[in-house]
């Protein structure tokens, strides 16, 4: 049986975003699997890691205090409930809008905390070692933008490329990451008929997603270069491909 991990980030229930978790949910479980939920803004999630979190923090060093509390059992209460439901999951579906040109801040800050240095990866235990190979991700992002503006060539940037930083946050724990599914135009400030036929293209796209969860084992895969690829100071090699523009050949 297959279980799923779906992580959501959005203010509201009544959102697109929650629909369409909800409809990831629906999905799985029809399929036979199993689905673990964390709606980090419902559940009252704090996104920003401090010191006082810990009851014994080591040399005000962030990695060193995740390190020593997973080793010692004593990371924040928060925390373990979280790690336990993603080391649980064979899938990892995020749920969120893109918020000024990235997600939301309490993914990123779930990130910040619940991938902890210790429990989730370690210095030797990372990229093609890393811990979760095993997993795949997937995002299911929305834009306020229209297609055409959150392309290569848009004016709002290229929206696979804003959500490249999190997806090799995951690479780095050694995950797999399939290739984001994105809808675009999600804003609240359609009006008339223009309102009515939004409404009926993201009602669409929530019937058709039942597909996309019944393929999901046939996703395609976010390319990633192989530690192999990389010289000892850490410099992609003469004869190694680039995949993507963050990490070239100068």
């Amino acid at each position: 049986m297959t279980t799923t991990l779906i992580v959501t980030a959005h203010p509201s229930r009544h959102s697109f975003t929650a629909a369409w978790a909800d409809a990831s949910e629906q999905a799985c479980l029809a399929s036979g699997g199993q689905v673990l939920r964390s709606d980090l803004v419902q559940a009252g999630f704090d996104p920003v890691e401090r010191f006082d979190h810990y009851s014994d923090p080591v040399a005000e060093d962030v990695l060193k205090c995740q390190e020593h509390a997973s080793q010692a059992g004593t990371l924040p209460a928060d925390v373990p409930a979280e790690i336990a439901k993603f080391q649980a999951a064979d899938r990892i579906i995020l749920h969120f809008p893109i918020w000024w040109f990235a997600p939301p801040a309490i993914m990123k800050g779930w990130c910040d905390r619940v991938l902890a240095h210790g429990a989730m990866h370690t210095t030797k235990a990372r990229f093609d070692t890393g811990r979760h190979r095993d997993k795949t991700v997937l995002f299911c992002v929305s834009t306020g933008s229209n297609a055409a503006e959150s392309g290569p060539d848009g004016k709002e940037g290229d929206v696979r490329m804003l959500l490249w930083p999190l997806a090799y946050t995951f690479r780095y724990l050694g995950c797999q990451i399939a290739q984001p599914q994105v809808v675009h135009g999600v804003h609240g400030y359609w009006k008339g008929g223009a309102k009515d036929a939004v409404e009926a293209r993201l009602a669409a796209h929530l019937t058709d997603h039942a597909e996309v969860i019944a393929g999901f084992d046939e996703l395609s895969l976010m390319p990633f270069n192989a530690d192999t690829d990389f010289d000892e100071d850490g410099r992609l090699r003469a004869d190694a491909p680039s995949v993507t523009p963050f990490i070239k050949r100068p």
